[in-house]
């Protein structure tokens, strides 16, 4: 019986959508993963920005406002999108989750990235919302940019450092005096 990983080279990429929440202090929004079985993050205690798939036919703006609502509880009306990547991002998974993530179907995710301002209490944030079908996340906090890619699971670090440098001139503006 063989345990080598499924050959991705015919797997296309996951449309999905991930989102940079900034707050106020020029800071941003990473939730801890909640582990799940089969999940593409793999065990771990990862720290994350908002991110998801996007469902057939919907655009990738409301997708993102969609998948913000869900994981987090912010509502349209708390954020502002101030910026969006101008092409897609992709990653690929690490061959032992290939055949396993998302059914199998997927070698990666392509993402559209957008940096939103968030304009809510934090009161407004519940991890808790009955608006997804699951809690994505454990616990949040704000975090300093240049602590993002550390936070996050490693085979995923190359698109937040490139997340980075596209919103980076916002990142500086952002950032308290």
């Amino acid at each position: 019986m063989s345990t080598a990983a499924p050959d991705s080279a015919g797997l296309g990429y996951r449309p999905c959508v991930g989102i940079m929440v900034l707050n106020q202090a020029g800071h941003v929004w990473v939730g801890q993963r909640a582990d799940m079985p089969g999940d593409a993050e793999g065990a771990g205690t990862w720290w994350q920005m908002p991110q998801g798939g996007i469902d057939k036919n919907e655009d990738p703006r409301q997708a993102a406002l969609r998948e913000l609502r869900e994981e987090t509880s912010i509502k349209e009306k708390d954020v502002e999108i101030i910026a969006e990547t101008p092409d897609w991002l992709t990653y690929d998974l690490p061959p032992h989750l290939i055949g396993v993530a998302w059914g199998g179907r997927y070698r990666g995710q392509k993402q559209k990235w957008f940096a939103v301002r968030f304009v809510g209490a934090d009161s407004d944030i519940d991890l808790n919302s009955p608006e997804g079908p699951h809690p994505e996340f454990v616990a949040w906090r704000w975090s300093p940019p240049e602590q993002l890619p550390a936070s996050i699971v490693p085979f995923k670090r190359d698109v937040y450092l490139e997340v980075l440098r596209i919103f980076g001139p916002i990142l500086a503006s952002a950032a308290p005096r």
